[in-house]
């Protein structure tokens, strides 16, 4: 085997792992209500996001969940909740927490003295709502 056809199965996967750690990911969860309606999905254009409570009349249809990683960009994290919300028939999304929280643990060690280290990341939390007459 030729010297350089052996740097390049050295280089070509350590450029590959690079890009891949450069991409962002948004990692979603939607839970209806129990007992509430369902709808027909909305289309996510039309999909408000709100940062405050609606003073319109609404009924609220579930939760979203987001767990964004790396950093994405706002109008990705928007585009993802939107998508979300529109699935469960909703006008809008509340965002009612944005905060960081212990998603999983790092185990470490043998079986007789492991040692779990807590995984922190960030969390979005959102309540999709319908808007009634």
């Amino acid at each position: 085997m030729s010297r350089s056809s052996s740097l390049k199965r050295m280089v070509l996967p350590v450029i590959f792992l690079s890009f891949l750690a450069g991409c962002s990911m948004v990692t979603v969860q939607s839970q209806p209500y129990l007992g509430v309606p369902t709808y027909a999905p909305t289309n996510p254009a039309q999909v408000e996001i709100l940062r405050t409570e609606p003073t319109r009349p609404n009924v609220r249809l579930g939760e979203i969940s987001l767990e964004p990683q790396d950093h994405p960009p706002v109008s990705e994290i928007e585009e993802k909740l939107r998508t979300a919300a529109a699935k469960m028939g909703a006008n809008a999304a509340v965002i009612v927490a944005d905060k960081t929280q212990i998603i999983g643990a790092w185990v470490t060690g043998p079986w007789w003295a492991r040692q779990a280290d807590p995984i922190y990341g960030r969390v979005i939390i959102a309540v999709a709502i319908r808007y009634t007459p």
